[in-house]
């Protein structure tokens, strides 16, 4: 870990725990300030599990980055008021329980007797200045904490209150992700507002949480070393000492440093690679992942950005925006670009999430439909428009866009590919700089409440400023979607709830606000001797994995 240098009323005193000299910085009075730095030095034979990641970690900011990759690791030093099991169902974590003695109160009661790694008690004033730091400038995950809680109380130090503006069943959908912070850490060290992504501060180099792990060196973007924390309130599944996760973005150099043992687990597999690495004895864990991948328009500008039409968008027109979705062979896509790695999607909610998802019609292949409505539109000799992927952040995303492009060219429409790092991507088409969608982009999307109104909240619902659209890359704006949101907010009857979802979800598909693809299959690559549980929201989450001595044969 990174530290600044001036510790002019501080002194280094020292301790071993399972094997490693551990720095912490206290005042010369004695009393403690913070985990500050482990200096790694084994001194036991205790398991240390390696895990190469295609992504980047940059910030240990637990409000800096609403990604997947992030809220897994981040969740292994810090932790929410609830937590998820292996099957995403939502369980107690730092409160204990909860209940809602009035429609628009929500009450929790906290664990007691949990510290943070500066050794501060946990307690309801750190719910609260948590609250608020979620929801500061500089804060990714704001919607952790959904905008119609009016207040957070304090109603002792072992309970909180969360007082809503209106009904909300599903408060607390979001509260594993949403990371407790310390108040007197944050104030000490100069941390009370969160450090964005794109920043730097003593935040983003420095983290003090409650979990299961410490964080013992971070390079950000490179690699993070973690060791167990030995005061934590749980009670671990792991068997390790040390684990390390690094990025190696390359997928050959990933895989050769698992077949090479190198790494213990890689995330992902290269779906050509899977069965090879099944062949030479390693394990490759597939399953369902709840993220739906689609591909969404501008449809707030009254120009592209990039394109030959001047003077108006094609995309705000119905016909031109399923004339798209029609050019698109999902099957192929599912066959030759995903190898069967996919499940064909109808909607941007995976039938995880909402089972009945499934009622809704895929859209067909049709490319001499698209033909006609591009005529009727205005377009019979098609357009060209900016379209903007990642190449480094889901599975297959570059060939996706170019394939896709090829498809969409036999009707006319002509793709600018836009491929880039994640890091530019988002810092383009995102809120931070200001939506600037070339014409159409590729996004991923994991329901992190494993609720259907998140997708139609983050992504679709019309932006206002509060948090409701803020991942609404293309400025949708319909009417009859945003009244079934704002019904589905409140609704506690489940059946009417129900109904409701699968209303919007329809009026989705029938106005093609956006084209989803699939949603992705997972594939994690480990060590014949590692044992994982594989979570379909694809949180890497080690705290939960084991690691087995290697048995060697003899003759």
């Amino acid at each position: 870990m990174r530290h600044n240098k001036d510790y002019r009323d501080y002194k280094d005193t020292r301790t071993v725990f399972k094997g490693f000299n551990v720095m912490y910085l206290r005042r010369t009075t004695g009393s403690l300030l913070l985990l500050a730095a482990l200096t790694i030095t084994p001194a036991s034979a205790g398991e240390i599990f390696r895990i190469a990641g295609k992504g980047d970690f940059k910030s240990l900011d637990p409000f800096s980055l609403n990604e997947i990759l992030a809220l897994g690791l981040h969740g292994q030093i810090s932790e929410g008021l609830t937590k998820r099991d292996r099957d995403l169902k939502i369980v107690p974590g730092l409160a204990v329980s909860w209940e809602t003695p009035e429609p628009t109160r929500w009450r929790f009661h906290l664990r007691r007797g949990v510290k943070f790694q500066s050794g501060d008690d946990f307690t309801a004033d750190d719910v609260v200045f948590s609250a608020d730091r979620v929801r500061a400038q500089g804060s990714d995950v704001k919607n952790m904490l959904p905008a119609d809680v009016k207040s957070v109380l304090k109603v002792d130090d072992y309970t909180v209150d969360f007082v809503l503006e209106h009904a909300n069943p599903i408060l607390n959908a979001s509260f594993d992700t949403w990371y407790m912070v310390s108040k007197k850490w944050a104030e000490r060290v100069g941390a009370v507002a969160p450090v964005s992504a794109a920043q730097s501060g003593y935040a983003s180099t420095h983290v003090n949480g409650t979990g299961p792990f410490l964080v013992a060196d971070h390079i950000p973007g490179l690699k993070t070393t973690f060791v167990p924390n030995p005061h934590w309130w749980g009670k671990p599944q792991h068997n390790f000492d040390r684990v390390e996760y690094v990025t190696i973005a390359n997928d050959a150099t990933r895989v050769a440093a698992l077949q090479s043992g190198e790494v213990d687990m890689i995330d992902p597999v290269p779906l050509q690679d899977i069965e090879r690495l099944r062949g030479a004895g390693l394990k490759v864990l597939t399953g369902p992942e709840t993220r739906s991948m689609f591909f969404g328009f501008d449809q707030s500008r009254d120009e592209l950005l990039v394109s030959d039409i001047k003077g108006r968008n094609p995309f705000k027109d119905e016909r031109v925006r399923r004339a798209f979705a029609l050019a698109l062979n999902l099957q192929a896509i599912h066959d030759k670009v995903m190898r069967g790695n996919s499940v064909i999607a109808s909607s941007i909610v995976s039938p995880l999430v909402f089972p009945d998802v499934k009622n809704i019609g895929r859209q067909p292949y049709d490319p001499e439909e698209a033909k006609r409505l591009l005529a009727q539109a205005g377009y019979p000799n098609g357009f060209s428009f900016g379209l903007a992927c990642t190449n480094d952040r889901y599975v297959r995303d570059a060939d996706l866009c170019s394939v896709g492009a090829s498809m969409l060219a036999k009707v006319g429409l002509h793709a600018q590919l836009d491929i880039q790092p994640k890091a530019r991507f988002f810092a383009q088409v995102g809120a931070a700089g200001g939506y600037k969608v070339p014409g159409a982009f590729l996004l991923g999307w994991v329901a992190v409440s494993n609720d259907a109104l998140d997708p139609l909240f983050n992504l679709i619902m019309t932006r206002d400023g509060k948090g409701q659209g803020s991942y609404n890359l293309g400025g949708i704006s319909n009417a009859e979607v945003d009244a079934l949101g704002a019904q589905i907010r409140t609704e506690t009857d489940n059946l009417k709830r129900h109904d409701l979802i699968m209303q919007a979800l329809q009026t989705v598909r029938n106005h093609t606000l956006v084209v989803p693809l699939h949603q992705q299959t997972l594939a994690w690559g480990t060590a014949a001797n590692v044992t994982v549980e594989q979570r379909a929201d694809g949180q890497i989450q080690f705290s939960t994995y084991s690691k087995h001595p290697t048995t060697v044969g003899a003759r």
